[in-house]
């Protein structure tokens, strides 16, 4: 049953690609008759690697309700060059919002996760039970151990503390306001990025990373902001819940999608010297979807918007 009481919503990350898509999705619902209150704040006025600044944001802002979409991420080249930055910083991140938001009284909170906190050789589909049961894929290992520690202290406080804190894992997400920049980007934007600067420059050939076999999951984060404003309704567990669309694609099958929507007619080559990744992560969604939720933004649709998106903005810092 929809709860329809005031709120006072904290969505940490407004400004990435998921927290851009669920501060859309709020801001359609406070437009609509919702009676809650967003805040948020930009990184130049919240530090959020910084405890005390957390700590005296929530003693003044008293938020009822917070969606931790904040996080340093990072596609394959990023996670593999900076491990340390990305353990470090989002375990700083995560415990600052998730602890002080408990200890500040917090009703409900909603933490998201990753497909990458799953073994690197799980079933396929992936079932949230998967967690823990292998090892990691280790070019993201230190980002992955991060969002697992904050799945577990989020079930700790429930087993411990009673509230009502939860968590959701998405899948490889792309959209508007995504990083496009090709040192540290995820597979998608990377390759619109790459395929647009051929196609602008006349390139003849264009040389991908891996061997393009690898099956990757993608969910438009206006999808997943959906399923975020769900959970943070109906969702109530200890156990993290997938959310994805249930389908994949080879990432050679992408770089052909994403080539016709740029109008890049130049060679693919591919560099098998670079490494694949996992070799497949299709996350298995009947939890979410029993719920009444699924994605409904096809994969060519998004492609399509994200590019002109891409087009009008380019690749810009976002604070």
């Amino acid at each position: 049953m929809s709860d329809h009481s005031p709120r006072r919503i904290f969505l940490a990350g407004h400004r990435g690609l998921a927290g851009g898509a669920i501060l859309r999705a709020l801001e359609a619902r406070i437009a609509a008759g919702e009676p809650w209150t967003l805040v948020t704040r930009p990184r130049a006025e919240l530090d959020l690697m910084d405890e005390n600044a957390v700590r005296c944001f929530y003693a003044e802002q008293r938020p009822t309700h917070v969606i931790v979409a904040a996080a340093r991420v990072g596609g394959i080249k990023a996670n593999r060059d900076f491990p340390v930055e990305f353990l470090l910083d989002n375990l700083k991140i995560q415990n600052h919002l998730i602890e002080h938001a408990w200890r500040s009284g917090v009703q409900k909170l909603l933490f998201l996760g990753s497909s990458c906190i799953y073994p690197k050789l799980a079933p396929q589909p992936i079932p949230e039970s998967a967690l823990l049961t292998g090892l990691l894929e280790p070019t993201n290992e230190a980002y992955a151990i991060a969002k697992i520690a904050g799945i577990k202290l989020c079930q700790a406080l429930r087993a411990e503390y009673g509230v009502d804190f939860i968590s959701a894992m998405p899948t490889n997400l792309y959209g508007p306001n995504d990083n496009f920049d090709p040192e540290s980007s995820h597979v998608l934007p990377g390759l619109l990025h790459k395929f647009h600067r051929a196609a602008v420059d006349g390139l003849p050939a264009v040389t991908l990373w891996g061997s393009g076999t690898p099956r990757r999951e993608f969910l438009h984060a206006d999808d997943l902001a959906s399923a975020c404003v769900l959970l943070l309704e109906e969702y109530s567990s200890p156990e993290p819940i997938n959310v994805g669309t249930g389908e994949d694609v080879t990432i050679r099958e992408l770089a052909e999608l994403i080539r016709a929507t740029v109008g890049y007619d130049g060679r693919l080559e591919w560099d098998a010297t670079q490494p694949d990744g996992t070799p497949r992560k299709l996350l298995d969604v009947t939890r979410i979807k029993a719920l009444g939720w699924s994605p409904r933004i096809p994969l060519g649709e998004g492609l399509a918007s994200t590019y002109a998106w891409f087009r009008e903005h380019g690749v810009r810092e976002r604070a």
